[in-house]
C-alpha cells in the first residue's frame, strides 16, 4: 500500500532539487501533492512532468506572509485541511545577494534576506500548518534544515544561523503541538554534501576537482542525492513515524558522526 494514501501535502521549493525529489515520491506514494516555488516556468514544468490528476502548483514567495495568507485560505477552501508539510525553500544566499556572510564582514542586508526566506519561511509555514493540520487525523510537518545548522560555517554564517535556528524552532513546534494535544508532530532533517543547484556558486570553475575534494572528507565516500534526503522526509511524513517528533535525522554519509576524516583507503 502506497505509504501516503490519502493524505494532502505541500512542499515548498519543490521546483528542483530536494524539493522537487520529495514532491515526485509522495505522489508516487499516493499523496495528493501541492507544489510550490517562486520559479512558477519550472514548477509548472515538474507538475506537468508528472502529469496526473493528484499533483498541482501553486506560487508561493515562503518569505512573503500575504502569500502564505493565500495559500492557507486555498487548501482549506480545496482540502479541508493539511497531513503534510514540507518547508524546504531556503537559499544560501551566494547567488541571491551581494554578500560577504563572515562573522567580521557581514553585509547587513544580505544577513536579513538569508533569514528572511529560510527561516521566517519555516517560521510562516508551521504557522500555517498547525492552522491546517488540526483538521487531520494524523499530521507532520518536516522542516529542511541542514548539517550547516548543527556546526559552524565561517564563510556562510548567515545560511548556518538561519538553519541551527530552523533546527530549534522544529523543536519548539513539536512540544507546542504536543502539549496542545494536537494531531500533529515535527521534525527536521539535516542533510550534508547532497549534489543540488544550491553548490552551484561553491563548486567553482573546477566542479570535479571541488566535488573530488569535498567527497575525501565524507566518511561514506561520495556524496549524496536529492532521493537520499526525500526517502527521509518519506519516513517522517507517513503514519510509521507516528510516536517521532522533535527529533534531527541526518542525512550526510557520516559526516556529522565524528571528524571529517573518511576511512583509511583500502591496501592494495
Amino acid at each position: 500500500m502506497p505509504r501516503l494514501l490519502n493524505k494532502i501535502a505541500l512542499v515548498t521549493g519543490a521546483a528542483k532539487g530536494i524539493g522537487a525529489a520529495i514532491a515526485e515520491l509522495f505522489v508516487k506514494e499516493g499523496a495528493t501533492v501541492i507544489l510550490t516555488d517562486i520559479d512558477d516556468a519550472l514548477g509548472e514544468a515538474l507538475t506537468a512532468k508528472l502529469n496526473i490528476p493528484n499533483a498541482e502548483y501553486q506560487s508561493l514567495d515562503v518569505a512573503n506572509e500575504s502569500d502564505w495568507d493565500r495559500i492557507e485560505t486555498y487548501i482549506a477552501d480545496k482540502y479541508g485541511r493539511l497531513d503534510v508539510l514540507v518547508n524546504n525553500a531556503g537559499i544560501t544566499g551566494f547567488l541571491e545577494t551581494e554578500g560577504p556572510f563572515d562573522p567580521e564582514h557581514f553585509n547587513t542586508q544580505s544577513w536579513h534576506t538569508v533569514h528572511h526566506v529560510n527561516l521566517d519561511g519555516v517560521a510562516f509555514g508551521c504557522r500555517m500548518g498547525i492552522k491546517l493540520m488540526k483538521a487531520s487525523a494524523s499530521a507532520s510537518i518536516v522542516n529542511l534544515s541542514s548539517r550547516s545548522g548543527i556546526v559552524g560555517i565561517p564563510g556562510a554564517a548567515a545560511y548556518a544561523s538561519s538553519k541551527a535556528a530552523i533546527r530549534n524552532h522544529s523543536k519548539s513546534v513539536a512540544l507546542y503541538c504536543a502539549q496542545n494535544r494536537y494531531p500533529i508532530r515535527c521534525n527536521s532533517i539535516h542533510p550534508g554534501a547532497i549534489m543540488t543547484p544550491l553548490w552551484d556558486a561553491m563548486l567553482g570553475d573546477s566542479p570535479e576537482a571541488a566535488i573530488k575534494n569535498i567527497e575525501s572528507g565524507i566518511p561514506i565516500g561520495h556524496m549524496g542525492s536529492p532521493e537520499d534526503v526525500a526517502y527521509a522526509a518519506l519516513y517522517l511524513a507517513s503514519d510509521e513515524a507516528k510516536y517521532v517528533t522533535g527529533i534531527e535525522l541526518n542525512v550526510d554519509g557520516g559526516i556529522l558522526a565524528g571528524s571529517t576524516a573518511s576511512p583509511a583507503a583500502a591496501e592494495d
